[in-house]
């Protein structure tokens, strides 16, 4: 285990690091070639963007050859996993692949991790206790890190939505990455966290209309609800929202899930996310490809890039 100070030190340096605002892809939902994603990455990383991020589910790249990919096409990009899925290795595999990685990019590297959803479980062959499993593999990840420490510290946060799953990110990890959750979720999930602790939601954006976002989040609820992936509701309910909010897709939904409107606009919405306790809001365009969720970010990246702390 690091020295408290160190530990200070990291989060301090992550924060700095990676900047206010950073990008989360939907890695393996599109199928361009590695050599487009190539292009993709350097191209975000020209625009300003300090940090991308990704994620992990069937039939997606695996994230840490993915990362290792997108940290060898860069040159300063913090590249973060939003999530290594605990289903799809052990905890010493993870804490080992976090390590190589960290060796290799020093500086440049996030470990997020998470229990994913029950479906991931069952492919598994596995029953779903999300609170016990994660802190389970939390555990094991310490074990492995006190056998084999790295020799260049990276700090890992959890994807937790809940009370009892951001407890367990500021007992356990550096901090949190929360997803698809609306606006209150991130004082909210600082009071909890403590100032102490890292905080890295994602949230949509779009350069468009609200009617153009409602459609958006509609899909997404229709997704969760076709998955079975109760507990973002839950998040959204203890916030306030109901199952009217949801169920008509209600324009304060909207405007809690979707930063949407010009790019004024939108920056003033994810500079609110900061100024409520965020460290780095990492955007998650709305689009149909690679090539459209890039083109918008680059249209973002002059308002994006000057949100400040």
């Amino acid at each position: 285990m690091l020295a408290g100070e160190t530990v200070m030190d990291l989060i301090e340096e992550t924060r700095e690091r990676l900047g206010p605002v950073g990008v989360w892809l939907p890695v393996g939902m599109f199928t361009p070639t590695p050599d487009e994603e190539r292009r993709a990455i350097r191209r975000l990383e020209e625009l300003g963007y300090r940090t991308v991020w990704g994620g992990e589910g069937p039939g997606n790249r695996e994230l840490f050859a993915y990362s290792a990919i997108t940290l060898a096409a860069t040159e300063r990009v913090v590249v973060g996993t939003g999530i290594a899925n605990i289903w799809s290795r052990p905890a010493y595999t993870a804490h080992s692949g976090g390590r190589t990685l960290a060796q290799a990019f020093p500086g440049r590297f996030v470990l997020g991790v998470g229990i994913g959803h029950s479906y991931q479980a069952a492919k598994a062959g596995s029953d779903y206790r999300p609170l016990d499993q994660t802190r389970d593999y939390l555990t094991a990840m310490a074990a492995a890190a006190e056998e084999f420490p790295s020799p260049v510290p990276f700090p890992r946060v959890l994807a937790a939505v809940g009370p009892k799953m951001l407890e367990l990110a500021r007992e356990l990890t550096d901090g949190a990455h929360p997803f698809a959750q609306p606006f209150e979720h991130t004082p909210y999930s600082r009071e909890i966290l403590g100032r102490d602790k890292l905080l890295i939601p994602t949230h949509s954006v779009l350069l468009g209309d609200r009617e153009q976002a409602r459609k958006s989040v509609a899909r997404d609820i229709g997704l969760m609800k076709q998955y079975g992936i109760p507990h973002y509701f839950k998040g959204w309910k203890r916030l306030g929202y109901t199952d009217a909010d949801i169920d008509d897709v209600s324009d304060r939904l909207v405007d809690g899930l979707t930063a949407w409107g010009d790019e004024e606009r939108i920056a003033g919405r994810l500079k609110e996310l900061v100024d409520a306790g965020a460290d780095t809001v990492l955007v998650n365009p709305v689009g149909d490809d690679l090539t459209s969720i890039v083109d918008q970010l680059e249209r973002l990246a002059p308002a994006l890039t000057a949100v400040t702390r």
